[in-house]
């Protein structure tokens, strides 16, 4: 009979500390619309054609417009994860967006950084890890992540469901 009484508050115990861990669960940046596609194979690319390559997409790359640009116009990170993964990640730092309402572009070393930072908070996001924040800083936000699909082994799209 204890057990009985005891099932509502279990269930209640276990959906909190289930979305409690969402990364999801609170994500700062707006939406935008985005839609894209490219082709890995294309010289502009060429840093994804290794494994922890990325690149920078904005509104101006192969003339996409503002499908591109992310939001604020402040671009689109696309990482490669794995042979056939790739990750796309809003550039607007959502530390400094989420407590300030500022816009400020993360930014890599290079075309094949695990990380990018923040200049202004200086909070350093784990590519590799859906662009966790790394303790380095004060963000607790992960970066806001686009979906992206692979076809035919070279054309990715990258896109989410805003309108």
């Amino acid at each position: 009979m204890h057990n009985i009484r005891l099932l509502p508050f279990l269930i209640t115990l276990l959906t909190i500390s289930l979305t409690s861990c969402n990364p999801d669960k609170y994500d700062p940046i707006p939406n935008t619309a985005i839609r894209f596609t490219i082709d890995i194979n294309d010289m502009e690319f060429n840093a994804l054609q290794s494994l922890g390559g990325s690149v920078v997409i904005t509104s101006a790359t192969n003339n996409f417009g503002s499908r591109a640009a992310g939001f604020n116009h402040n671009g689109i990170l696309v990482y490669r994860s794995l042979i056939d993964e790739f990750m796309a990640f809003d550039r607007t730092c959502p530390h400094c967006y989420a407590t300030d309402k500022f816009s400020y572009i993360i930014i890599t070393e290079d075309n094949s950084s695990i990380t990018a930072k923040c200049p202004h908070c200086e909070t350093e996001y784990f590519l590799e890890y859906n662009g966790q924040p790394l303790e380095s800083g004060p963000g607790k936000y992960y970066l806001k992540n686009y979906k992206t699909t692979l076809s035919n082994g070279r054309y990715l799209t990258v896109y989410n469901n805003a309108k």
